[in-house]
């Protein structure tokens, strides 16, 4: 099958400039190319239809005091919502278990994948990260007009915050933590997804070569973060006020 984007495997290594300022390093095993998210250990996998796409869910075996805070089944719900168009060649779906480092050097609640191995298959991958309920949620009292707004979001999903001399804190509860994923980074994350669709997929014309749709790749993979951001936050933003006007969430 091709591929259609390109995999960059400096993505994430210090060919990249990634981490290497830092003494902990997330590795990789010698001799593989796949990312660390990529690395699955224990899971199991449930193949759901949604609006005639077919959808793979993965969800790996979590530490002790590590949950995954969304069933499938909750999934499902909101992924039926979104409109069909949106789901490109998006296939996978992955509730995973970061690693101990992982957590500490990129923390997440979720991420989208543009092309994700999994059993030597590549596809486009939305991917929800495990949550131990043993660590708290940091928030800096120094925060660019970004974190500011992300952190009115998270009073917003109902953590609540104590206030100490560096940070602002909170306690993981699986409810709120329910909230944040299912209803804000899942419409996020298809949120990048149709940002990609829109600058790089959807403007195909028959008589095009390769050559186009790599210089409609390389623009869009060169848009700024900040303009990133700031789609998908309006793209999960419309979905989940017209669910909420809809009565369809919470649920």
């Amino acid at each position: 099958m091709h591929n259609p984007v390109r995999r960059n495997r400096n993505i994430g290594t210090e060919k990249q400039g990634y981490g290497q300022n830092n003494k902990l390093k997330i590795s990789s095993p010698y001799g593989s190319l796949k990312s660390f998210h990529e690395q699955l250990t224990i899971y199991r996998t449930e193949s759901w239809t949604i609006n005639n796409h077919e959808f793979v869910f993965i969800v790996e075996e979590t530490r002790k005091h590590s949950i995954h805070s969304c069933s499938i089944s909750d999934i499902k719900k909101i992924i039926e919502q979104i409109p069909t168009e949106d789901y490109g060649e998006l296939r996978f779906i992955i509730l995973r278990q970061p690693k101990r480092k992982e957590e500490i050097l990129s923390p997440v609640w979720g991420r989208l994948i543009y092309s994700y191995e999994f059993e030597d298959e590549y596809y486009p991958a939305i991917i929800l990260d495990a949550i131990d309920l043993e660590k708290k949620l940091l928030w800096p009292k120094k925060q660019t007009i970004e974190d500011q707004k992300e952190f009115e979001r998270l009073k917003t999903d109902g953590h609540i915050f104590t206030e100490t001399k560096r940070n602002f804190i909170a306690e993981f509860k699986p409810d709120l933590v329910r909230n944040t994923q299912l209803y804000r980074t899942l419409p996020h994350e298809f949120g990048h997804y149709v940002h990609y669709l829109e600058v790089v997929e959807r403007p195909e014309n028959d008589d095009e070569n390769d050559e186009e749709k790599e210089k409609r790749l390389d623009f869009y993979f060169n848009i700024p973060k900040s303009e990133k951001e700031k789609f998908a936050h309006t793209y999960a933003e419309k979905l989940k006020s017209k669910l909420i006007s809809e009565n369809r969430i919470p649920f």
